[in-house]
């Protein structure tokens, strides 16, 4: 263990100065007098990566974060010599790189600093391990703030914070601990109403340290491996996001059923139980589409095996529970147990797929089912044996997704909680230790199960969800937030959690609803599941060892307010999957910070609990108990209270009144908010009408709903349907334009529009430039009308 984790420049070595340079298309080498080389490769205008080395040469260039599709490409390229420096100039940025000693600056093209080396890169060579401890300096501005880095519990701001990434099993974590389960490598920065990103790819143990150290510098180091990062300009905080998010990746579009209501626990068993607590569902009429099962259900805790006792027939049980609407999620841990007697311990020992220590014998370790060894998931053909694993599950059982925990990966009874750092990997053909593989074991065995389960689920679309991952990893699987607890500071972290990984680029997130460890109460319940429907994944998961946490097991009053909140979330389905469609197409997280949504406006700068939930819904969860309102910011613009249909102008915070059964939640005016009805579980209606709830605004507004068959691969050769609203409010008009692309034939063929804050009494309504009569539409007090899907221009005026 590398106890040194200061930035401070020891001295040891002096600075490189630059005494030649070599431009090769897209890169720049500028070569020193003491065997460091900087490599500056423009990706795109905006994107620059930054990669020194400090031996004469480069390693193998090699990274499981960057997306092999991701876009790249410039406009405009110049390289200048002057007396002290060299310039890079894109048609976005200037980079210049100081002669003397390496430093960087970039500026935009107004000549506005964006950001400077403080030292910029140092080192220390590490003696016990070889390589080095790389190193590197920012100066920070007065009043920068500092967003990302993934799954962190603490406040959104991170100004003031040092942090750590070193993927770990941090049962029952409390806030401000570190290091937890995931490592996103990737901060943002704002100041001077400019934002930019900084991506450091290196699966080292790394440190980020936002001027707590030295008030006006930032930096980030890693205990090995290179300096190696990516720059990115915004100057807007979506601009950075997007790319970031384009950089490593984005999944594919989930089945629509996923993003429905999950429940789980440790663990459901045995075959009754799973049973009656699926019916006990359908009874209540709480909307639910996924039933977890955990360790239990296995034999012995083997992978991919069955309990006959607990799960006599577990085809004919999966098979029943998809007639009620449930689809069967089941767990998966890397720990494979030494059993001689075990097809699965028998395959990968005969094939030699396991993990080594560094002089030969199998990384051995105690997880649940006792002692285990551990396939080496960064080697392609023990993926692809992997991935070939879930045949029987998948194919002949009809599990619908795969669920990875203990993949950080987590060892019991050790005490750093994980392998020996001097494991051995293959690293696709990079040879390495565990101090290199460790915080990208998990997404890589995320990876394989990812392709095993889509192999076999295909023509259907693939579910898998990790609590380990590195950057990247959201291009195969979904998240959670790991082992929290049943408490109100952890609803708070919650909150904020899944709004900074959704701005880390995996958007795919939610917390286990109630807390996992400890028992909530039933206000806290209901708080938390108020919150969890707005997140893009929604389960409730605990451990069992402190009582039930289903909706039934708290009183009538919170099973009531969790029907009426997943039944919400259901309604809210296409607007849901419109958002995630945006977010795979474009790159936009589906939860926006206030400062994401407004980086302009510095009141954003520091708020953690309000969100934007898609591009229209603002959301405000309650926080603490016994509340009966709170305060809370309302960005700029114009938005109507979800509930109470008041109008509001934002940009200021207020107080505002809530019921137990009720948060916060406004929408934008102009805004179109696409519903269907209730379902049990999706796919259990066929329906005729889309509701659309149109809140009108006093000028322009754009919505857009995204459809397509809920599954399978259709969408991807034109079978889908992209809705375009345009809306334009005046004081006594309201103009609907409507622009319609794709192949997909929806089921349903009219929409029920809601007029919301209507500022005239109608008198007149024309769809297409024909009048058409109010009884022909359906149109009933001012408030709603039915027209066919066919529309392009609908005309509504008054007095």
């Amino acid at each position: 263990m590398i106890t040194n984790t200061s930035l401070e420049y020891k001295g040891d070595l002096y600075p490189s100065k630059i005494v030649s340079f070599e431009h090769e298309g897209d890169s720049i080498f500028f070569n020193t007098d003491n065997k460091v080389i900087l490599k500056v490769t423009i990706l795109r205008d905006s994107l620059i990566r930054f990669r020194f080395t400090t031996k004469g040469y480069f390693s193998n260039d090699f990274s499981y974060a960057i997306d092999k599709t991701q876009l790249h490409g410039y406009n405009f390229l110049e390289l200048t010599e002057e007396e002290t420096y060299f310039q890079i100039r894109t048609s976005k940025v200037k980079c210049k790189i100081q002669k003397a000693d390496l430093r960087l600056s970039i500026y935009d093209l107004n000549d506005l600093l964006i950001l400077e080396d403080e030292l910029g890169f140092h080192w220390e060579e590490s003696y016990e391990y070889g390589g080095n401890i790389v190193k590197m300096s920012k100066s920070s501005k007065d009043g920068e703030c500092f967003y990302g880095l993934g799954d962190k519990a603490t406040q959104m701001n991170l100004k003031g914070k040092r942090l750590e990434n070193f993927a770990t099993d941090q049962y029952a974590y409390q806030k401000d601990q570190e290091p937890l389960y995931k490592v996103v490598p990737f901060y943002i920065g704002l100041h001077n109403k400019q934002s930019y990103g900084i991506f450091f790819d290196n699966t080292f143990r790394t440190f980020f340290d936002f001027c707590q150290e030295r008030r006006n510098v930032s930096s980030f180091w890693a205990e090995g491996g290179e300096m190696n990062y990516y720059f990115i300009y915004g100057p807007q905080m979506q601009d950075v996001v997007t790319t970031y998010t384009d950089l490593t990746g984005k999944p594919e579009l989930p089945p629509l059923w996923v993003l429905g209501y999950h429940q789980c626990k440790w663990s459901y068993y045995p075959e009754s139980k799973v049973k009656e607590i699926t019916s006990k569902f359908r009874e209540l009429k709480i909307p639910c589409d996924a039933i977890y099962l955990d360790i239990d259900y296995m034999e012995g805790f083997r992978c991919f095996t069955w309990n006959k006792n607990y799960f006599p027939d577990p085809k004919r049980m999966v098979a029943e529970l998809a007639e009620d609407g449930f689809k069967t999620i089941v767990i998966i841990d890397p720990g494979i147990k030494i059993d001689k007697d075990y097809w699965v311990y028998q395959e990968a020992l005969e094939k030699d797929y396991f993990c080594k220590r560094a002089d030969g014998p199998y990384m051995k370790g105690k997880v649940w089912p006792g002692e285990c060894n551990f396939p080496d998931y960064t080697n392609p053909v023990v993926r692809e044996w992997w991935a070939g694993l879930f045949k029987e599950l998948i194919s002949d059982i009809g599990v619908k997704g795969v669920w990875n925990d203990m993949n950080e990966p987590a060892v019991m009874e050790v005490p750093n909680k994980t392998f020996p750092m001097d494991v051995r990997h293959v690293y696709d053909g990079n040879p390495c230790s565990h101090r290199k593989a460790h915080n990208i074991y998990g997404t890589q065995m995320a990876r394989a199960t990812y392709h095993g389960v889509k192999r076999f689920t295909y023509p259907k679309r693939p579910f898998v969800i990790t609590r380990s991952a590195y950057s990247g990893a959201q291009r195969y699987t979904s998240s959670w937030t790991g082992d929290n607890v049943a408490t109100w500071e952890h609803l708070w972290i919650a909150n904020i959690q899944v709004q900074r990984m959704s701005i880390s680029g995996m958007g795919f997130t939610g917390s286990d609803i109630g807390g996992f460890a400890e028992q909530p109460t039933g206000e806290l319940y209901a708080r938390w599941i108020q919150l969890g429907v707005f997140h893009p994944f929604c389960r409730t998961h605990s451990s069992g060892d402190h009582g039930n946490q289903e909706p039934w097991a708290f009183d009538e009053e919170v099973i009531n307010i969790t029907r009426k909140f997943v039944s919400l979330r259901y309604q809210l389905l296409p607007y849901l999957y419109t958002m995630f469609w945006q977010y795979i197409e474009e790159g936009i997280p589906m939860l926006k910070p206030l400062v994401y949504y407004d980086q302009e406006d510095t009141q954003t700068h520091y708020r953690n609990d309000e969100f934007i939930f898609g591009n229209q819904i603002l959301v405000c969860p309650i926080l603490e108990p016994n509340a009966v309102g709170r305060r809370m910011y309302i960005p700029r613009g114009e938005w109507y209270n979800y509930w109470t249909n008041e109008f509001s102008t934002g940009g200021r915070e207020v107080w505002i009144d809530t019921k137990f059964d009720e948060i916060p939640v406004f929408v934008k005016a102009g805004a179109i908010i696409p519903k269907y009805p209730v379902q049990q579980y999706v796919g259990e209606l066929e329906f005729d009408e889309l509701t659309l709830d149109l809140y009108f605004k006093n000028g322009k507004e754009k919505s857009v709903v995204y459809e397509d068959a809920q599954d399978g691969y259709d969408y991807k050769k034109g079978r889908y349907s992209f809705l375009s609203f345009r809306t334009i409010g005046k004081e006594k008009e309201l103009i609907v334009q409507l622009h319609k692309e794709g192949k997909y034939h929806t089921p349903y063929s009219k929409y029920k529009i809601n007029l919301i804050g209507l500022p005239f009494k109608v008198t007149e309504i024309e769809i297409d430039n024909e009048k058409i009569a109010f009884d022909k539409i359906a149109f009933e007090e001012n408030h709603f009308l039915i027209v066919d899907k066919e529309f392009s221009e609908l005309h509504i005026s008054g007095e």
